[in-house]
């Protein structure tokens, strides 16, 4: 749930196209999807929007994939 929604804002972020939206995974990361600096404090803000949460700055260093990132929201929002 939370991973598909996370999907789908980077996808409309970055407007991907259908094929490379396919490929996502999990374990897909920022790097490997060559997403600079900027786009990923855009997509992050939107996220925060979207669950109606807030990540720490410190806690952005720990995420390494789109995995991550839905498991700490899941975190938040289930605890």
């Amino acid at each position: 749930m939370y991973f598909e929604k996370i999907v789908e804002i980077v996808t409309n972020h970055l407007a991907l196209d259908e094929e490379t939206v396919k490929q996502l995974t999990p374990g897909s990361s920022m790097k490997e999807m060559k997403i600079d600096s900027l786009d990923i404090v855009e997509i992050i803000m939107k996220i925060e929007d979207e669950f109606e949460i807030e990540i720490p700055d410190e806690k952005l260093k720990e995420f390494q994939n789109l995995g991550d990132i839905a498991k700490y929201i899941q975190q938040i929002k289930e605890s």
